[in-house]
């Protein structure tokens, strides 16, 4: 395993860590025994950047990360997040203090800790000034409750007045990142660079997109379990049919370097700089495998002007998500 540095002041976690919220929800049916398998396995492969949040299963991920890190907890590099705030079935952004300190107890709680590593503001809202809600995180951090604080798919303004507030505790942010979405970089990673911000992409596969293995997009809607994919623009059969086009490149180079299209994908991501640390997500042992896989996977300068080529030919279809679900954020890349 190689490691990065999370922030300016942050621990030390592997080049690649574990976003875990598929292992609930969101893609489709879900079994919590290999899901703590995939976390374990992680582990012991060297993984010790672990992230949920308390919205994920409505708490059901918490629970079961903080089930299956029991015996390696001093080891590894906890994350999770507030502020997406599930009542019944619809979803809506809170970052008012005092909700943010409830979130945070109740997180503690589910995950069985008595402090976490990185706490996200999951998503932000101009409701309340970023400047109250990172007082707040300052708050939780003299509390002794977190250590250090991360953003989630805000643009460089943000983060700017973000780290006026919190200085250096400010370590990540995080935001959807790969080589099929990579506006939140456009918005703000010379932002993070100059600050000293590390930038965590999630989704760095694009929900699968990348792996290659997607051949048919319309079955995710027959899914016995939710898969968020079903509403997705970039999954729906037309843009899918078009975003095949950019799959294909990527596959056809990935083929010549003998590795997979996920692995390129994300040896693409490694090699934009060291400040950056991907979370793909799996509930699946053999894809948990193949993704540390690509940590030891160099790209040269001609690869990567042939990733760059692939997709300036082949422009992406469809946003990331559907209009109802750009509501909820603030920032609309």
């Amino acid at each position: 395993m190689k490691y990065r540095k999370l922030g300016k002041s942050g621990p030390m976690v592997s080049a690649l860590g574990l976003g875990c919220m598929g292992i609930s929800e969101f893609y489709g049916p879900t079994d919590e025994k290999t899901g703590i398998e995939v976390i374990e396995r992680a582990h012991e492969n060297g993984i010790n950047f672990f992230d949920t949040a308390d919205m994920y299963g409505k708490g059901a991920n918490e629970e079961l990360l903080g089930k299956a890190i029991t015996s390696f907890r001093k080891d590894i590099v906890l994350a999770t997040k507030c502020s997406l705030e599930r009542i019944g079935e619809t979803t809506q952004i809170n970052n008012d203090p005092s909700y943010i300190q409830n979130a945070c107890h109740a997180s503690l709680k589910r995950l069985n800790v008595d402090v976490i590593d990185l706490y996200y503001l999951h998503r932000y809202t101009p409701k309340v000034p970023i400047e109250v809600s990172m007082q707040a995180m300052l708050d939780l951090i003299s509390e002794g409750k977190i250590r250090f604080v991360g953003l989630s798919e805000v643009d460089g303004e943000i983060v700017e007045r973000a780290h006026k507030v919190l200085g250096d505790k400010l370590i990540a942010l995080q935001s959807e990142y790969s080589l099929v979405n990579r506006r939140s970089a456009d918005v703000a990673l010379s932002t993070c660079r100059k600050l000293g911000v590390a930038f965590v992409p999630f989704s760095p596969i694009a929900r699968g997109l990348l792996s290659g293995k997607v051949k048919d997009s319309t079955t995710f809607a027959q899914s016995k379990a939710f898969d968020f994919r079903s509403i997705l623009p970039q999954f729906q059969p037309d843009a899918y049919k078009a975003n095949m086009k950019l799959i294909e490149a990527v596959s056809s180079i990935a083929a010549r370097k003998h590795c997979t299209p996920a692995q390129l994908s994300l040896a693409w991501l490694l090699a934009q700089g060291e400040d950056i640390i991907p979370i793909p997500g799996t509930k699946r042992l053999d894809y948990l495998l193949e993704n540390i896989q690509s940590i030891d996977l160099s790209l040269s300068e001609q690869e990567l002007d042939e990733l760059s080529l692939a997709m300036e030919e082949n422009p992406v279809k469809g946003n990331r998500y559907p209009d109802k679900v750009l509501e909820v954020s603030y920032l609309k890349f």
